[in-house]
C-alpha cells in the first residue's frame, strides 16, 4: 500500500462485511449517516499529522498520541471513544520478528482511526477481507478482527523460538562447541524484547475486554478474549523459553568448563612428567668440572637410560594414585 500525503487506506463500511475505498475528499466529507468508517494513515507524513491536529476533530490528546514517536501497549477510554495502542510482530522483509510494530488506534462506534510508522501484515488482512467482502461489519468487530490478527501472528514466532532452543539443546548435549554460546545469548535477547512488548499487550487486552462501551458486542468481547488468552499462553512460552535458554547456556557453560579442566589436567600430567627430566638435564648440562660421565662414551646412552627409568617410576606413582 503506498500512501497519498499520509493515507494508506480509508474504508466506509457498509454494515454487511464489505467497505467501500475512499480518498481524502471522501473522509472530509464523511458524516455518520454514510455508515462507520476506518482510516489508516502513516503518522510520519506530515499531511497525516496536519489532518489528525486540525481536520479531525479529535481532542489533541489522542492526536499526540496517534502520533507519538514511542508508544507501549494500553488501553485507555476517552469521552465516548477507546484509544488503543497493541504490537504486532514485524513481518517486513528483512526485519526481526521480535522487533514489534507498533499499531495505534482511536475508536468510536461510527469511526476508526488508526496509525502506523511500518507496514504491519494484520492491517493488510483486515482492508483484504473487506475488499472480499467478508472484513468486519462494525467498529467493534474491528478491533476484534485485529486483535485477533496480531495475536496470530505472534504464533509462528513463539512457536520458532521453542524450535530453536530444541536444535540448540540437541547441540549442547551432542557436545557442540563454544560458537553457541553466541547463539543461545541472541536467543534470550530475542524472547526478552518480545517478554518485554507482550506483558503490556496482555495488560491492555485485558482491559479492553473489560470495557463497558456500549458497541462492543458480546461476540467481539469474546474474540478479544480468546487474543488474550493466547498472549497469556504465549508469555507462558516465553517464560518456559527462557528457563530453558538459561538452562541450556549454563550445561554450555559447564561442559566447556569441563573440556577446559580435562584439558589442563593433562598438560599438568605432561608438567609434571617432565619436571624432574628437565632438573636433571639442567644440571648436567652445567659447564663445570666434575659432570658424571662427561669422559664415557656412553654417557647419553647411560644418562638416556635413567631418565627413562625416571620417568617409569613416575607412571607408576601416578597411576597409584590414581592420576592417569
Amino acid at each position: 500500500m503506498e500512501t497519498i500525503n499520509g493515507l494508506i487506506n480509508a474504508f466506509i463500511l457498509d454494515g454487511k462485511g464489505s467497505g467501500d475505498a475512499v480518498e481524502w475528499l471522501d473522509i472530509r466529507q464523511w458524516d455518520y449517516e454514510q455508515g462507520g468508517i476506518w482510516v489508516h494513515l502513516d503518522f510520519t507524513d506530515p499531511g497525516a499529522q496536519e489532518w489528525l491536529m486540525r481536520e479531525s476533530g479529535l481532542d489533541p490528546i489522542v492526536a499526540e498520541a496517534l502520533i507519538a514517536e514511542e508508544t507501549r501497549p494500553r488501553c485507555e477510554p476517552i469521552g465516548d471513544g477507546l484509544l488503543i495502542c497493541l504490537r504486532g510482530v514485524n513481518s517486513n522483509p528483512g526485519a526481526d520478528p521480535e522487533d514489534m510494530v507498533s499499531i495505534r488506534l482511536f475508536a468510536t462506534e461510527q469511526r476508526i482511526i488508526s496509525t502506523r510508522k511500518r507496514k504491519l501484515l494484520s492491517i493488510r488482512d483486515i482492508a483484504e477481507a473487506l475488499e472480499a467482502g467478508q472484513g468486519p461489519k462494525t467498529s467493534g468487530a474491528l478491533i476484534a478482527m485485529l486483535t485477533q490478527r496480531l495475536t496470530e501472528r505472534m504464533a509462528d514466532v513463539i512457536t520458532d523460538l521453542d524450535d530453536r532452543i530444541d536444535a540448540l539443546e540437541e547441540k549442547v548435549l551432542s557436545g557442540a562447541g563454544r560458537e553457541l554460546r553466541h547463539d543461545l545469548l541472541e536467543l534470550r535477547r530475542e524472547i526478552l524484547k518480545l517478554r518485554r512488548y507482550l506483558s503490556p499487550q496482555r495488560d491492555a487486552l485485558s482491559r479492553l475486554q473489560g470495557i463497558s462501551a456500549v458497541w462492543l458486542a458480546s461476540d467481539d468481547r469474546l474474540k478479544i478474549r480468546e487474543a488474550h488468552d493466547k498472549v497469556m499462553r504465549f508469555m507462558e512460552d516465553l517464560d518456559s523459553a527462557k528457563d530453558r535458554a538459561s538452562v541450556t547456556h549454563e550445561a554450555l557453560g559447564n561442559q566447556l568448563a569441563e573440556q577446559m579442566n580435562s584439558r589442563m589436567y593433562v598438560l599438568s600430567l605432561v608438567a609434571g612428567l617432565f619436571l624432574p627430566l628437565g632438573f636433571l638435564t639442567g644440571l648436567l648440562g652445567i659447564n663445570v668440572g666434575g659432570i658424571p660421565l662427561a669422559d664415557d662414551p656412553q654417557g647419553f646412552l647411560e644418562i638416556v637410560v635413567i631418565l627413562g627409568v625416571v620417568v617409569f617410576i613416575q607412571v607408576v606413582i601416578f597411576m597409584r594414585k590414581k592420576w592417569f
